[in-house]
């Protein structure tokens, strides 16, 4: 699922730059987003949320997407 994906991307991100999700909270927002976010709590992402995340992360959101998860013969319907 694409959430998942989204999880997954995330939780890659932050080992890559290092970060925890806290120094990614005061970078970018909301820290009970970033952990719910992580933790598939939500059934979709908006792309807000992922924008504020990509701000933190110091990437823009087609560097988000540009990895191997976001492919589409490895995302659900």
């Amino acid at each position: 699922k694409l959430n998942q994906a989204i999880s997954a991307r995330l939780t890659e991100l932050l080992k890559e730059k290092q970060m925890t999700q806290y120094q990614l909270f005061i970078k970018s927002g909301d820290q009970a987003t970033i952990g719910n976010v992580i933790n598939c709590s939500y059934d979709s992402v908006k792309l807000r949320v992922i924008h504020e995340m990509c701000q933190g992360l110091g990437i823009s959101i087609s560097e988000f997407f540009d990895s191997p998860l976001f492919q589409e013969g490895n995302l659900d319907p």
